[in-house]
């Protein structure tokens, strides 16, 4: 019988592949383990065998790795609480009034506080005194209720009070600050028929003195005369008020401050003043005609004086 071989090609790929006959297994020599850590030093770090893949570095310990853990964790718990604390007080900030917030309080502008301020209230089927139907302009209602009334705080002016609310001529007269002029304007009262005055002053924490005088006539005409043409000139009143020598006309009241029929001119005291500045202004509205004055040590504040002229052009339009 004639011996065959197979090639690798013709064999049947799922058989395994015949070992040679003429070939015995190499002998392998067993050497004895020995372990390598025992041979090497105590004080030396056993090295693995050659060949053998070196394990991986051993981590941190696990307590350790706790620790950072909770630590991170409490750090970042506090950053999300600080910026939930600031975000939440941002927007408190934002959503409060300036006045809410402590060292942002807006500072008063120097306006008094009035209480609130009504007209009061016309007879039956009178007209109001700029009705096209009321061509004398006349104030139907009582024109001791047409006074401004003082500001929260202040002390009244018992001087101005008058009989049953109605002011001598005379207390009206001493804001003039000469003899002379006192009995002229005297006399111009009479003349143009003056009927009446309803009069109030008052007193300020800051020292501002107020005195307001309505002088009722019979027609807005002898009003218009009176307080345009005879008191007033463009520049400066013709008769100087008490303790101001040189008046010269406000040019820093706003215009738009003004109340529609009612005439304003207004004057401030120029400087050198003496111990007190003084602002007045004459208010021609119908058949009234309203003397504002005040006074204050040092100087006569902007701000109060024209609102005080302002809310008094308001109840007499």
């Amino acid at each position: 019988m004639t011996e065959q071989t197979t090639s690798v090609e013709e064999q049947d790929p799922l058989l395994p592949a015949p070992r040679p006959a003429d070939k015995p297994l190499p002998e392998v020599s067993v050497e004895p383990s020995v372990d390598p850590a025992a041979e090497a030093p105590a004080d030396s770090p056993a090295e693995p065998p050659v060949g053998t893949p070196a394990e991986p570095p051993a981590g941190p310990p696990v307590k350790k790795d706790r620790r950072v853990l909770r630590a991170v964790l409490r750090w970042t718990a506090a950053a999300v609480v600080f910026a939930a604390v600031g975000t939440s007080a941002a927007y408190g900030v934002t959503r409060m009034e300036r006045t809410d917030v402590p060292g942002l309080a807006t500072e008063s502008d120097g306006r008094w506080d009035y209480p609130e301020i009504t007209r009061p209230p016309l007879p039956a089927g009178s007209p109001r005194p700029f009705d096209d139907a009321n061509k004398a302009g006349t104030h139907y209602a009582d024109l001791r209720r047409l006074v401004l009334p003082a500001p929260k705080g202040a002390k009244p002016d018992a001087a101005l009070r008058g009989e049953d609310g109605w002011l001598a001529t005379k207390t009206f007269l001493a804001e003039y600050a000469s003899k002379d002029d006192r009995e002229t304007v005297g006399q111009l009262l009479t003349d143009n028929g003056l009927r009446n005055i309803a009069a109030r002053g008052w007193r300020t924490a800051d020292g501002t003195h107020t005195r307001i005088y309505l002088l009722h006539f019979g027609t807005a005409a002898v009003v218009d005369e009176l307080g345009t043409v005879d008191l007033t000139s463009y520049d400066s009143p013709k008769y100087a008020m008490r303790g101001a020598a040189a008046m010269s006309r406000d040019e820093e009241y706003p215009d738009r401050a003004g109340i529609d029929d009612v005439v304003r001119t207004a004057y401030v005291e120029t400087k050198p003043y003496g111990a007190e500045q003084v602002r007045e202004a004459y208010l021609t509205a119908g058949d009234t005609l309203a003397v504002i004055v005040q006074s204050r040590k040092g100087a006569a504040k902007a701000v109060p004086f024209q609102q005080t002229v302002t809310l008094q052009s308001q109840l007499l339009g």
